[in-house]
């Protein structure tokens, strides 16, 4: 995920400076007496360079003030992300307003794109003073309630916990539910977070109200409209796009589904099983069921040909590695080692900060220059002692060139060790296309930024794990089944997910779901794509989608399926460039200048072209294409039917 100032009433993952179009206009009069003029091309240049000049300086203004709302949240700080945002946005609508004077001048090519950018990107916000202001307090109360949120057991819902209770954040909660396999456990955690949702709720539907006001104002039939007409095509097309991509797709789901679904079954019994098919979400490992990677001791093969290969131990190796190379870091594994403590944290964070040297090495073995000194001194990489912070990893580029940070909770284990590779891929795009002009400094799409540091992921192989001492071995062929398994457990299984939890939102924002059916209608989706349940009944009065991040921060999901389906595109495409052949899924480009170089252009090019040039000339095809994607898994796939079929 990544970040830089964001409205909070559009706040979005990906850093697109395109998101900030500010500018001081000069008097009406002075305004009126331009207008009569005939507009020109040269005068659109001098608008533009102006507008770049002056949003960069605001844009890192606001971004200053978001970075501390988000590691500090206070009342206050929550007050004047709220007001920067109103100004912010105030300016951005003029902005958008004075560039259509130029909308039937033909314009050369690159400044006609940033003129469209400016107007596709535009925040979806009231012009209305009042209801401005309103949006922006609502969109900050929202993010802080997540950020805040807790669950703290044997405290009724709804109730201040006593001053002796024990709380627990969503990491805290998270990494349990990572480990446990006791279905009543795994419940209470279930449930317990999902009720930091149901305050959201008439916030959340009057917050819809007045992004859809602004949507209107800008020309759309309501925010999703919007936010799906930005992508080089009609908002129809890339609905079309999507279910297009899932179309090839959800065959390879529903059969690891109904493979997951019986190994739940043999293992938990009635707690599984479900006669209308669903698998109950609570079992999967995860908090939203989105991703199912820790469940893969549940579900992994029994032949005695694959179970005896055993996916490397990464946190194990990661931990015993740190603390033999790193004497800061060790005492933060010693057990019963009181990490709260001066030199408890002090380790903690010397942890942190190893765990995102390996993501910055692989980057350095493709050829790219180092993190930048401010990186390590301003990035946030554990949870502060003193203070509320939002967790949810998130990549910032403060100032659109080179104040490049994280913002992270890390802990030692596998699924951190893939974020930061992730995350860091946000860094390092940022830093590539901050020569562009700033209407141009973002991703190709926001697809692009989330499926850079997840197809570095791609490659973290055995063998590639074997060349950083992380393991011994390097398995030969037959293993490929169990690891395809665990890798497919996150990618395939988190397709469903990142289609229904933006189709739900699109029908929010249309009007189709109204608020008296949030709830009902959210799990009607989650049903019909994912195959899963809530673990209890719900109503109503519960309001689960506010318990995913992404709903109260109002970030754009659809990026995220498009991400994992491009990050084998992009994966391919390197492999091929460091001259890999064979099996997809074994392909490591670490060390490869060639695949570095072939990444390090398109990074580059950031968003001064439509996406579909820059798709081709990475992967030699401009679509969204699933392909590579069904190529990497294909031994999975047949062996799943396999298994399938003798039940």
């Amino acid at each position: 995920m990544s970040h830089s100032f964001i409205l909070p009433a559009m706040r979005s993952t990906l850093i697109s400076a395109s998101l900030f179009f500010a500018v001081a206009l000069s008097s009406i009069s002075a305004q009126t007496a331009e207008q009569l003029k005939p507009p020109s091309a040269d005068e659109a240049r001098v608008f533009l360079d102006r507008a770049n000049a002056e949003l960069l300086k605001l844009a890192t203004d606001a971004s200053h003030a978001q970075w501390t709302a988000e590691t500090d949240i206070t009342d206050d700080t929550e007050a004047t992300t709220a007001v920067m945002g109103e100004q912010v946005t105030a300016r951005i609508l003029q902005l958008v307003e004075e560039s259509h004077r130029w909308d039937k001048v033909t314009l050369p090519p690159d400044l006609r794109r940033q003129m469209m950018l400016m107007q596709l990107n535009a925040p979806a916000a009231p012009r209305e003073p009042k209801l401005l202001a309103e949006q922006m307090q609502l969109a900050a109360q929202l993010t802080g309630m997540y950020g805040k949120g807790k669950y703290c057991p044997g405290t009724p819902a709804g109730q201040d916990p006593a001053p002796d209770a024990k709380c627990m954040g969503i990491d805290e909660i998270s990494d349990i539910m990572a480990h446990s396999q006791n279905p009543e456990e795994l419940t209470k955690l279930w449930v317990g977070w999902h009720a930091i949702g149901a305050p959201m709720r008439e916030k959340y539907a009057r917050f819809i109200e007045l992004q859809n006001i602004g949507a209107k104002e800008l020309g759309y039939n309501d925010t999703g409209e919007q936010w799906r007409a930005g992508y080089d095509m009609t908002p129809a097309q890339f609905s079309a796009e999507l279910d297009r991509a899932w179309t090839q797709l959800e065959p390879m789901y529903r059969a690891l589904h109904d493979y997951v679904r019986s190994r739940l079954i043999a293992k938990y019994g009635k707690a599984a099983e479900r006669s209308d098919g669903l698998i109950p979400a609570q079992l999967l490992g995860n908090m939203w069921a989105q991703e199912w990677g820790n469940i893969y001791d549940i579900v992994a093969p029994t032949d005695p040909s694959l179970s005896q290969y055993k996916p490397v131990d990464l946190e194990a190796a990661l931990k015993k590695q740190i603390a033999a190379e790193d004497p800061a870091a060790a005492p933060a594994f010693v057990p019963g080692a009181d990490l709260s403590s001066d030199a408890g944290h002090a380790a903690r964070l010397a942890a942190g900060r190893d765990m995102v040297h390996y993501g910055e090495n692989f980057f350095k073995s493709l050829g790219f220059a180092p993190l930048p000194a401010t990186f390590w001194q301003r990035s946030q990489f554990v949870h502060p002692r003193d203070r509320e912070v939002v967790c949810h990893a998130s990549a910032w580029d403060v100032d659109s060139e080179d104040d490049l940070r994280v913002k992270m909770c890390i802990e030692v284990n596998a699924d951190y060790f893939t974020t930061v590779h992730h995350e860091l891929g946000h860094n390092f795009y940022q830093r590539a296309y901050n020569k562009q002009p700033f209407m141009f400094r973002g991703g190709a799409n926001d697809g692009f930024h989330e499926a850079i540091g997840d197809s570095i992921a791609l490659s973290i192989t055995p063998a590639y794990l074997k060349t950083l001492g992380l393991t011994t071995t390097d398995p030969p062929a037959e293993a490929d089944i169990p690891l395809q398994l665990q890798t497919a457990l996150d990618k395939v299984a988190f397709l469903p997910f990142a289609l229904a939890l933006d189709k739900w939102r699109w029908e929010v924002f249309s009007g189709q779901i109204k608020p008296a059916d949030y709830n009902k209608e959210w799990w009607a989706l989650r049903e019909k794509y994912q195959g899963v349940a809530p673990p209890v009944d719900r109503t109503e009065a519960d309001f689960d989608p506010g318990a995913k991040n992404h709903i109260p921060a109002n970030v754009p999901y659809a990026r995220y399926f498009l991400a994992r389906i491009y990050q084998f595109q992009f994966y391919k495409a390197m492999c091929d460039a460091s001259g890999y052949q064979g099996p997809l899924n074994r392909c490591s480009f670490y060390g490869s200048k060639a695949a570095g170089e072939k990444l390090a252009k398109m990074l580059e090019a950031g968003q001064s072209r439509p996406w579909q040039e820059t798709l081709k000339e990475m992967a030699g095809t401009d679509h969204l294409d699933a392909q590579p994607m069904l190529d990497y898994f294909a031994p999975l796939y047949k062996w799943l039917q396999e298994q399938n079929a003798k039940h």
